[in-house]
């Protein structure tokens, strides 16, 4: 049997800036079920780990959709401005791209990793063991027990279940921190999905996989009443749609039971101006084809699509 001071289950950016945070003359013992630290962290961002955005709290908030008001101490006691001074001084240089996103320079999610796990294990009192799935924990005479798959038996004073949520199972993510917490006494409130993809009922949608929309507006309506709107990129894959303004939007989907969402194309044009410019183009080329009109005004792998869906004739002038 093995005892720590600190006992950390899970080495994902929680867990590794956890130790990292944790006064070096204090023993600490991180266990990992995979075989590397940082495995949801190295697919993030497309690879690239957008790590913070850099804007003040109320920004912050503002874009937290649900129970944000959870948040505020947290993000007032650790801004961004703390994280991104955190990587650049222990040696990672960052940059920030459009829309205040923060990345680093380098454009790879593994040194994220990397920098996180040097200063994790910043002395030989911290360690990390790989392969380590915890199957149980409980608590008695004011210890911790953690006990392993392979059957090993670690007891701390403190422990921090790290262990990210339900959200990626193949990344480690399969929800073992809620059975942990409740062993523990802590109620679980019920989980639900947010910043995911959405699926929709339209089977055309598997004609514009891999379309990537840019400056649209995205609109969500129960029935009539509208609950989100929101301004940016997204992206139509082979069951749905997905991008950032997607998954931000995700998080209201659960309480929803009428759901119809409706994307502006062009939202910086009014009806009218949009009719103008439609009426501007068939005079310029009165004799020019349906299906050419629309190359000013849609991507090009919308065009047929749009063209069916509103049935009509792709050769009429």
């Amino acid at each position: 049997m093995n005892h720590y001071n600190v006992i950390i289950i899970g080495a994902g950016a929680a867990g590794l800036f956890a130790s990292a945070m944790i006064e070096d003359n204090i023993p600490v013992l991180i266990l990992e079920k995979n075989s590397i630290a940082g495995k949801k962290l190295l697919i993030t961002g497309k690879g690239r780990c957008n790590i913070t955005n850099n804007c003040d709290v109320e920004e912050l908030l503002k874009n937290t959709p649900v129970n944000g008001k959870f948040l505020i101490n947290a993000f007032y006691s650790y801004s961004t401005k703390d994280i991104i001074d955190f990587f650049n001084k222990n040696g990672l240089r960052t940059k920030i791209e459009r829309g205040n996103r923060v990345f680093p320079v380098s454009d790879k999610a593994s040194d994220v990793v990397d920098t996180l796990l040097k200063e994790a294990l910043n002395n030989t009192k911290k360690k990390i063991l790989f392969n380590k799935k915890v199957i149980k924990t409980y608590k008695e005479k004011n210890q911790f027990h953690i006990i392993t798959k392979d059957n090993e038996h670690f007891t701390s004073e403190f422990l921090l279940i790290t262990t990210g949520g339900k959200s990626y199972p193949t990344t480690g993510s399969t929800g073992d921190g809620y059975s942990f917490a409740r062993s523990l006494g802590h109620t679980v409130t019920p989980i639900k999905p947010a910043l995911i993809p959405i699926e929709v009922k339209e089977t055309w949608i598997r004609e514009l996989q891999g379309l990537s929309l840019r400056n649209v507006k995205i609109t969500l309506k129960e029935d009539k009443k509208i609950l989100y709107s929101d301004f940016g990129e997204m992206l139509f894959t082979h069951y749905g749609i997905s991008g950032p303004i997607i998954l931000s939007m995700s998080s209201f989907f659960s309480s929803i039971k009428n759901k119809i969402l409706s994307i502006d194309l062009k939202p910086a044009l009014s009806y009218e101006k949009l009719n103008e410019r439609i009426l501007r183009e068939i005079n310029i080329h009165p004799k020019k084809q349906i299906r050419f009109l629309f190359k000013t005004l849609l991507p090009q792998k919308m065009i047929p699509l749009f063209i069916k869906l509103l049935d009509m004739d792709a050769q009429k002038n």
